[in-house]
């Protein structure tokens, strides 16, 4: 007879599932890999995981690579987190329609994941008090990435990147759509893709660049987001993340957001898919001014009539 627990977090899981490619959609099984936690927000401090190697603690960056964990242990994956580190938990500024990807209704696979989420989350914290996050884990990769989004009452909601090299190749740019919108994306003068929430494409990279255009559909019309190029080395994974984010990291002293939607590219080396610090103030201003002018532009041509990219 199945336990209160396993069946509170059937609905959880169903909603893991709709997560993950096929490949990975598997019954609970012992996996061993690196797993790189990252935050979607705010930095997060005292994370560790359920290992059976015992769990160390660690930060999760804001957008940001640090150090990758090992981990063995089951397919579902438990996150937790220090209550002494813990902060806490504040709405990131609204934004009107669409909700925001780090509002639990944008951020959910389904429109009650959050609520079965925290459910199942409130069941397991009997035998672990500290538990803030579930993510399925891929049983057929050896490196994954982590996006803790935040959810409800100090607990996230896991996005998990299977980034085993025999999926995404050194030298190769990965694109996701982590946003609410309907996006095109057209790169190195080439049409390449129009991608739905969660979905994504791999790109080869000319002469180590990706010269990029985003556009999103809104109200039956595409508005052009913004002109962008991403550099990509031949010895990195990199992976191009579009979302619509409230969070701090994009905005500025004075309060004001950059862009309608955002953009963040993660970077991984070769050696061991390494460590990046996370960004000084310089850079990160520069980021900010730059989201800034797009959306600039963006509201700029959002009073003409949008051209539709070309096929």
């Amino acid at each position: 007879m199945r336990s209160n627990i396993q069946l509170a977090l059937l609905p959880a899981l169903a909603c893991l599932w709709s997560v993950l490619p096929a490949s990975a959609q598997k019954a609970t099984q012992q996996v061993a890999m690196k797993i790189d936690v990252v935050a979607w927000g705010e930095t997060i401090p005292g994370l560790s995981l359920k290992s059976g190697k015992g769990g160390e603690t660690f930060t999760a960056l804001a957008f940001r690579y640090s150090k990758p964990v090992a981990y063995t242990g089951p397919n579902v994956l438990e996150i937790s987190q220090n209550s002494s580190t813990a902060q806490p938990s504040a709405p990131p500024p609204a934004i009107t329609t669409p909700p925001p990807a780090d509002t639990p209704a944008a951020d959910a696979p389904a429109a009650d994941a959050p609520a079965q989420l925290a459910a199942a989350i409130a069941a397991k914290r009997k035998d672990n008090p500290n538990l803030v996050a579930l993510a399925l884990l891929p049983s057929d990769s050896k490196h994954v990435t982590v996006l803790l989004a935040p959810a409800t009452a100090g607990t996230f909601i896991a996005y998990v990147i299977d980034d085993d090299p025999a999926k995404l190749p050194l030298g190769r740019l990965r694109i996701h759509n982590l946003s609410p919108q309907f996006i095109a994306m057209r790169c190195n003068g080439t049409m390449l893709s129009k991608l739905h929430t969660k979905e994504s494409v791999v790109v080869v990279p000319a002469n180590g660049q990706v010269i990029y255009e985003l556009a999103y559909q809104k109200d039956d019309d595409w508005v052009e987001q913004e002109n962008n190029i991403a550099t990509v080395r031949a010895d990195e994974q990199a992976q191009l993340i579009v979302l619509q984010s409230g969070a701090s990291f994009f905005t500025s002293t004075d309060g004001s957001r950059g862009g309608f939607l955002q953009t963040v590219v993660l970077r991984r080396s070769k050696n061991d898919l390494g460590t990046i610090a996370e960004l000084d103030p310089a850079t990160k201003a520069a980021v900010v001014a730059r989201n800034l002018a797009q959306e600039a532009e963006a509201e700029r041509k959002a009073h003409e009539k949008p051209a539709k990219p070309h096929e």
